[in-house]
């Protein structure tokens, strides 16, 4: 494909804008929530939507069955023209995370909402940004090549799934049964952000992560608190003593061997993170916020990207209603978080957590343990022909180069993608950090939609001409 041919998608994008928008709004409809069981039906809707727009752009689309929630497979051959074009994958997952708290939402989450905002116009719904925006601005540069040469310029397989709000749990078993049909040169995901609404970026490195739910059991009822108190076991006494042990004053996390397998920060990385100009304040000030906690002494980029951390993510136990209850509850539980970075293996840190806790209770303590999710730390290699060609596509989309940044948050596909099927992904998004992702009044920017659609018009081209 020549450059006139990606000026011609592009100029059909400028006249399918609206139709992108409005795809993108009936996609925002459907209430695909995956956590609750009451949303099956309307995952598999939003599955099927997914399937017959990828159809109607001439991909073979179909829907595979898992254990839970079905993925969309779709194959498009490339031009016609037999040429040699690279082989890309794109994911992205059709699901959301539950809308809750409802009375917190500007407008009912799934009745997709443009409002003016004071970067222009945004939409505003559950799933505008994460993932849903994402996915409907690279299905409109797919609708776009449609439309101008009736063809896509490079081959495409896209692999789209409905549990990725729940850990995919069913996914790697996909990957590894259909790896023959997952043959491809590299991933491209869109659920990262731009360095700010005018700077694009390419995210280079992920935060892992180990999440676990602590149960903690003691005595074969409640007890009164007069009667035993003093002399038995207090199950939110025991672990609230031994998760506070977890760090230290200056906010170090003290399970041995935690940081085996850690790099320290380059001076490389580290000059070209401080020419970013971090704002930490209005970072901070933007949520209500101050004063950066974590690590002392380390860098607030280094903090968020290249520093593993331990959060409390929950705690419960005995009672909590009005007035008093003079009780020693049976029973405590807590939820607890690890980021972690390239290096650290989460397995051996689940081990050394439940040590860790273990010699820190009371005998009459037993801890019971489930685990949610353990992904290592990713970093993304920056010398990939498709990490190239996107740097080319943004530089010329945004009138400036993008810069190369890291994500303290996880996407555990990335992991699974070369560990199952061996391919380095391009991470480019266009997000922004007060999307309020996951929280009620999510919204993506308009402006940031629309280049981001532009931005895959342009990468497909680039990798296209490299052919």
């Amino acid at each position: 494909m020549t450059g006139a041919a990606t000026e011609a998608a592009l100029a059909k994008a400028a006249a399918l804008m609206p139709e992108a928008i409005a795809a993108w709004s009936d996609f925002l409809r459907i209430p695909s929530i995956s956590a609750q069981p009451d949303h099956a039906g309307d995952c598999r809707l939003a599955a099927e939507w997914a399937r017959a727009r990828l159809a109607g752009l001439g991909f073979a689309a179909r829907l595979h069955e898992t254990a839970g929630h079905p993925v969309v497979l779709a194959t498009h051959p490339g031009p016609s023209t037999g040429a040699d074009v690279p082989h890309l994958l794109y994911y992205g997952h059709y699901d959301v995370q539950p809308p809750e708290p409802l009375e917190l939402w500007p407008s009912p989450p799934f009745t997709p909402t443009l409002v003016d905002g004071p970067r222009g116009k945004r939409m505003v719904a559950r799933g505008a940004v994460d993932d849903k925006g994402q996915v409907a601005a690279w299905l409109g540069a797919f609708a776009a090549w449609h439309a101008a040469t009736g063809t896509m310029p490079v081959r495409l397989t896209v692999l789209l799934e409905g549990e990725e709000e729940i850990g995919s749990p069913h996914l790697e078993p996909f990957l590894a049964a259909e790896r023959a049909r997952l043959v491809a040169d590299a991933a491209v995901i869109s659920d990262t952000n731009l360095w700010d609404f005018t700077t694009p970026a390419i995210t280079t490195g992920l935060r892992g992560l180990l999440y676990v739910e602590i149960r903690a059991r003691a005595a074969s009822r409640d007890l009164h608190s007069g009667l035993f108190g003093g002399i038995a076991c207090n199950p939110i006494n025991e672990l609230v003593q031994a998760l506070g042990a977890l760090r230290d004053a200056r906010g170090v996390v003290q399970i041995p061997g935690f940081y085996d397998g850690v790099a320290p920060l380059s001076a490389e990385q580290e000059a070209a993170w401080a020419a970013l100009g971090f704002d930490v304040a209005a970072f901070l000030g933007d949520v209500g916020l101050a004063t950066p906690a974590g690590e002392a002494g380390r860098g607030a980029l280094e903090r968020l990207w290249a520093r593993p951390t331990a959060d409390l993510n929950g705690i419960w136990g005995g009672y909590a209603g009005p007035g008093a209850k003079t009780v020693i509850p049976a029973e405590a539980g807590a939820k607890i978080s690890f980021r972690l970075v390239p290096g650290q293996d989460p397995e051996a840190i689940f081990a050394a957590l439940k040590q860790f806790l273990a010699a820190r209770v009371h005998p009459d303590l037993k801890l019971d343990y489930a685990l949610y999710g353990a992904a290592p730390g990713i970093a993304v290699a920056t010398d990939l022909p498709v990490v190239t060609a996107a740097r080319a596509a943004l530089a010329e989309e945004y009138a400036k180069p993008p810069v190369l940044i890291g994500c303290g948050a996880s996407i555990p596909v990335v992991e699974s993608l070369k560990r199952v099927l061996g391919l380095e992904t391009l991470l480019m998004g266009f997000g922004l950090d007060d999307d309020q992702i996951h929280s009620p009044g999510e919204k993506f920017e308009l402006a940031c939609f629309e280049h981001g659609l532009r931005a895959h018009i342009r990468l497909l081209g680039h990798l296209a001409a490299r052919s």
